[in-house]
């Protein structure tokens, strides 16, 4: 097992430095890598390290949710606070609803089939979108404006929107009723309360961290494990029932408070887990590669599939655009939010399968087995056409769309 990673991390580090060498981010080469082991290519991985990857790919994402939050302080919330929260769910709900009445011209899926695939489609990727974002904060480009900062603040909550919806049509397909009224309340209720608990547990943090002086790398090992708690707290079943808690937002807000209370070692903190990411985004990227399973992808399926895509990117643009309406961003700084909002791969690969095997367990009585494949086709379609896409946009336009504070 442990000479199947190393000949894993061996082949991502190798591709990533080719990639890099061409001027390409690095992370599409992690995510070749890993379609180039899995299932789609070699299908190399151990089972084991499967299951192995599958877990560290959420610590990688908490890794890197953690740095963000240690990056943002109150000047910059207030800042970024309207148009995040309005990125949060306009562009989503708007590419969702455009993906949905798409599939149901142009594949003739009802309109429940296709509200699974639109919200599917819609959830933006953290995993693509908070490095390169934290990427350019480091460079010192848009942060005037704190743009980078608006885009992973929004990122961040987009997932919440996207899966609660998804989840309310997996329910319609299966006959089950939905409430409404707890849908309105409960999304908006779960993000709050998602922000104030990591509020509460980054205060307890540093109450700790104060009170008892232990080495900065134990620390981290401590707010890993809070960070690990809270976020699989957040992913339990009976708690989604209840409230669609906000994991990702409060690991951020637990960075957010520490930044806030204790500074300095906030500082030090951020320097380990930029150590950590080394290897977490490894992880990360090959588990989304092992995750795309090319022969899923139908040819016949291929163009309608781009043009339904495509539609979808069109829509989220729109609301990207009019989500920005009144802020001081200009047509520069709006447009690469527009591109930085492309990317896909985190959620499409965690959830694009799930109809079909609903499908094939009898759990989805109304939805036909053709139907599940298509889904999961356009789900794998969207990871290897949006993924690179927007990763090479964010690194080729956010240099020249943001300014720099010195310019």
């Amino acid at each position: 097992m442990l000479l199947n990673i190393a000949l894993i991390v061996t082949l991502a580090l190798v591709l990533y430095y080719l990639f890099s060498l061409v001027k390409l981010p690095g992370i599409l080469g992690l995510i070749v890598a890993g379609i180039i082991v899995g299932p789609s290519v070699l299908d190399v991985v151990d089972p084991e390290v499967s299951t192995i990857l599958k877990e560290l790919k959420t610590a990688a994402l908490i890794v890197i949710l953690i740095r963000a939050g240690l990056g943002i302080n109150r000047k910059t919330l207030h800042k970024v606070g309207r148009p995040a929260i309005n990125m949060s769910f306009i562009p989503g709900v708007i590419e969702g609803s455009m993906v949905m009445v798409a599939a149901h011209f142009l594949f003739d899926f009802t309109w429940i089939e296709g509200g699974i695939l639109g919200f599917i489609i819609a959830a933006v990727s953290p995993a693509v979108v908070v490095p390169t974002m934290l990427d350019l904060k480091e460079k010192g480009f848009g942060n005037k404006k704190e743009v980078p900062t608006l885009v992973l603040a929004g990122a961040s909550v987009d997932d919440v929107f996207a899966i609660t919806i998804f989840s309310v049509f997996i329910g319609l397909a299966a006959g089950t009723s939905i409430d409404i009224g707890h849908l309105i309340w409960s999304v908006p209720a779960g993000i709050v309360l998602g922000a104030l608990l990591g509020l509460v547990l980054g205060w307890g943090l540093v109450w700790f961290f104060k009170k008892f002086h232990i080495r900065d790398t134990k620390k981290v090992i401590i707010f890993m494990i809070v960070a690990v708690v809270f976020y699989e707290l957040s992913e339990m079943e009976a708690v989604k029932l209840v409230i669609p808690l906000a994991g990702l937002l409060g690991i951020m807000a637990i960075g957010f408070i520490i930044l806030e209370q204790y500074g300095k070692l906030a500082k030090r903190l951020a320097s380990k887990f930029n150590k950590v990411w080394v290897l977490s985004e490894i992880l990360l990227f090959v588990y989304i590669g092992t995750e795309v399973q090319i022969k899923q992808l139908d040819v016949s399926i291929v163009g309608v599939g781009l043009l339904i895509l495509v539609l979808g990117l069109m829509a989220r643009s729109f609301g990207v655009w009019l989500s920005l309406l009144g802020s001081d961003l200009n047509s520069k700084e709006k447009l690469f939010c527009v591109i930085a909002y492309w990317p896909k791969a985190t959620v499409q690969a965690a959830i694009g399968a799930v109809p079909l095997s609903l499908i094939e367990a009898g759990k989805l009585g109304s939805v036909s087995v053709e139907t599940g494949q298509v889904i999961l086709a356009i789900a794998v379609l969207s990871i290897i056409t949006t993924a690179p896409v927007g990763a090479i946009g964010i690194k080729l336009f956010g240099p020249k769309l943001l300014g720099k504070d010195n310019e």
